[in-house]
This record gives C-alpha cells, structure tokens and sequence, in this order.
C-alpha cells in the first residue's frame, strides 16, 4: 500500500503538465477513466451524493456510507484512487482519522477534506488542523492528504484567510493543498511558489488553462463534479434526441463496450 502511495505523490512531482485528476461518481465512471489511460482517479463528492439521492456538503454525513462502500470497490481497479470525503463527514478528529484508516487499509491513496460547512462559514482553523493531524498519525503515511479551503469557494469575503489557512494546513500535515474556485493566475502562482507541499487548483471553463496552470505553478487540477453534471446533461440530450428524431452523438460506447467496464471486479 505504501508504494501505491508514493507512486500518487511521485505524481505530483512529475516534471511538465499537472497530474490531472478526472473525478468519478460509480465504478463504470471510474473504469472507463482508468481505460482510457488515466493513472489516477479522484471521487467527486456531489457525483456520489446525487447518484445515491442524497445531499452533498451539508454536514449530516449522510454520504458517509455510500463513499466508503464506492471506494471499497474502486482500490479493486488498477489505478490510484483519492477519495472526497467531504470535510471528514463529523466534527471528531479520531472519528475522520478512523474513515481514513478504513479507506487507507481498503487501498485508497488519498483523501480530499474540505474546511467549507453547509452554512456558509469555515470550519475552525484549530479544530481542522487537528483532523488533519490526527488522519495523518493514524494512517502513518499511507494516505496523501490534500487539504481543501474554501476561502474562494463560499459567498462572502473569506479569501483574506487563503495563506494563514494553507499555512496551517501544511503545518499540521497535509500533503497538497487545495483551493478551489481560485482563477486569479497572479495568485496561484504565489501559492503555488510559497508552499512546499503541491498545489491543487480545480478546473473551471472560465479560469486559467492546463498549460497557464502549469506555467503558475500548479501540479495537480481536479475536475470536480464536472463531469458528472457532463453525463447528466449527455444523457438528457440523448434523451432528446431519440424523442426528436435528431442524430445521437458520436462515439457512445456500445453495450459490449460497457459490459466489459465489470470485468475489472472479476
């Protein structure tokens, strides 16, 4: 297990482009990402959520259950596997270290845990570095943390923190750090110079490129939910196109095609 994890950190550390992390919400998501040649495949958190008809982010833990049952099945496929785990689904540090043991000993890699609450507000800076310290001492190593602050994230004027937040998070144990809905290049590439630990941006349509991430500094970028919500509407526009008469995209796999995607659990 312990080389898996290394083989994920080398990741970040690899001379030229980001490691680029597309995010599944099932094992066929997954599957098909591994098959087209994707070394590493992240969870995206709303993806498993909405697939199992439950909330996303609202604190209830709800999706805890459903996370660690997807990613028990996930580490069986042959590639590196991070799981969103939302921010640890509870306020116990020994109890977020316990999921984390159970995903580290199931094979997972990673873990990505938010400091963002359903609220609006920002988890206390104290009580989330003791979740971060407390994942990392439990897992002894086995598990690369990526540390996620939703200082650019929530409504509000949070992006002050972005620094001291980070700072601490690195401090306390974390292997990358992550701030989504960062688009400002100047300011990523501050981050990405001023930390040792990698900095993870997530994609956006309207943000910086791929390679503008990379000339900042960037050395990993998540997808997020992006393609789950991509599959929803692609499967809408199926829908409709067969209800119209209209020709179907290209390029849809073929029964066989996803057949085969189950093979990986035999």
């Amino acid at each position: 297990m312990t080389l898996r994890y290394e083989h994920f950190r080398d990741l970040h550390r690899s001379p030229g482009a980001p490691l680029l992390l597309p995010n599944a919400w099932d094992h066929a998501s997954a599957a098909a990402l591994a098959a087209a040649g994707f070394r590493a495949v992240g969870t995206t958190s709303l993806g498993v959520a909405a697939a199992a008809g439950l909330p996303d982010g609202n604190g209830s833990g709800a999706a805890r259950e459903e996370t660690l049952r997807l990613a028990r099945g996930l580490a069986r496929l042959d590639v590196l596997v991070s799981v969103d785990i939302e921010g640890g689904f509870s306020d116990r540090p020994e109890e977020v270290a316990a999921l984390a043991v159970e995903l580290a000993d199931a094979g997972i890699v990673g873990v990505n845990i938010e400091d963002g609450r359903a609220d609006g507000t920002l988890a206390d800076l104290e009580r989330q570095c003791a979740v971060l310290r407390a994942v990392k001492e439990a897992t002894d190593g086995r598990l690369f943390i990526n540390a996620r602050t939703d200082t650019y994230w929530l409504t509000g004027d949070h992006a002050a923190q972005t620094e001291d937040r980070l700072a601490a998070y690195e401090q306390a144990g974390a292997d990358g750090l992550f701030v989504p809905g960062l688009r400002d290049v100047r300011v990523i590439t501050r981050l990405a110079s001023k930390f040792a630990a990698p900095l993870n941006i997530l994609h956006s349509p309207e943000g910086p490129s791929l390679p503008e991430l990379a000339a900042a500094g960037v050395r990993r970028v998540s997808c997020g939910s992006l393609l789950f919500r991509a599959a929803l509407r692609g499967a809408v526009a199926a829908a409709e196109a067969v209800r119209d008469g209209a020709v179907l995209p290209a390029g849809i796999p073929s029964y066989a095609d996803t057949q085969a995607l189950s093979d990986s659990f035999s």
